[in-house]
C-alpha cells in the first residue's frame, strides 16, 4: 500500500504557500468565492484545470468526470450532479465563461469508441452521452484508422457537451444575453498543446502552440 505521507508533506507545501503570514491568500477566500469561469474537465489524473492553466485557489470552478460530458438537461432527474453544479456556476456564482476542455489519449472516449464497458453498466450508460460523437466519426471518417478515429471522437465529445450546455434554459439565456461565453479547448497531452474550437471555421486551431524542441548544443 502507498504510503499517505507524501500527501501529507504536499499539504504542508499547499499550506506554507497559502496560510503562511506572508502568503495568506485564504484571508479573503475563507469569505466566499467568486471565479469568472466554470471548467468541465476529464477525471483523467495527468489532466488538472487549475495546474494546466496556473490557476490559484479561487479563480476557478472546475467540475470533473469521466470524459469531461455534459449530460443533456432532464427537468425530472432527480440525481443530476454536473446539472446541479452548472446551475450552482452559472446562476449562484454568476460565472462569465464555461471551457469544456477534452483531452487526447482519453479512456473513457477510447472505451467508447470501442464498446468495451459493460452493457448497462453506470459508466456505459454516462459514456452514452457521447454516442452521437461516435456515431458521427464512425460515419464520416470510418476511413481513417484507430488513432485518428479516437482522436476526432474526443473532439467531437467536446461538441456534444457544449451542444448539451445550451439545453439548460436557463443557461441558454445568459448565453443569448451575451452574459456567458461557450469555449470547447482540447489539451493535446501528447506535445503540450491547447487547441480551441473555432465556431466560423467548424474547426479546432491551434491557441498555443507545442514548444520548440530543445537545441542541441554543439559539439
Amino acid at each position: 500500500m502507498n504510503s499517505v505521507e507524501p500527501l501529507l508533506e504536499g499539504f504542508r507545501r499547499f499550506q506554507q504557500d497559502y496560510f503562511s503570514p506572508e502568503h495568506n491568500l485564504y484571508e479573503s477566500l475563507r469569505h466566499g468565492q467568486s471565479p469568472a469561469t466554470l471548467v468541465i474537465g476529464c477525471c483523467d489524473s495527468r489532466v488538472h484545470p487549475p495546474a494546466l492553466m496556473s490557476s490559484q485557489p479561487g479563480e476557478m470552478f472546475v467540475v470533473r468526470n469521466v470524459a469531461n460530458l455534459v449530460p443533456p438537461y432532464d427537468a425530472g432527474n432527480l440525481h443530476a450532479s454536473v446539472a446541479a453544479a452548472l446551475e450552482f456556476a452559472v446562476l449562484n456564482l454568476q460565472v462569465e465563461r464555461i471551457i469544456v476542455m477534452g483531452h487526447a489519449g482519453c479512456g473513457g472516449i477510447r472505451a467508447l469508441m470501442q464498446r468495451s464497458t459493460p452493457q448497462d453498466s453506470a459508466l456505459t450508460r454516462w459514456l452514452d452521452i457521447a454516442a452521437p460523437a461516435r456515431d458521427f466519426v464512425y460515419r464520416r471518417y470510418g476511413h481513417e484508422d484507430e488513432a485518428q478515429r479516437l482522436r476526432r471522437c474526443e473532439q467531437a465529445a467536446i461538441m456534444v457537451s457544449l451542444d448539451n450546455l445550451l439545453s439548460y434554459p436557463w443557461l441558454a439565456q445568459k448565453v443569448a444575453a451575451g452574459e456567458l461565453v461557450l469555449d470547447g479547448w482540447f489539451f493535446d497531452l501528447n506535445d503540450g498543446a491547447l487547441w480551441g474550437y473555432d465556431a466560423a471555421g467548424q474547426a479546432f486551431v491551434p491557441l498555443v502552440c507545442p514548444l520548440q524542441p530543445r537545441q542541441t548544443a554543439a559539439a
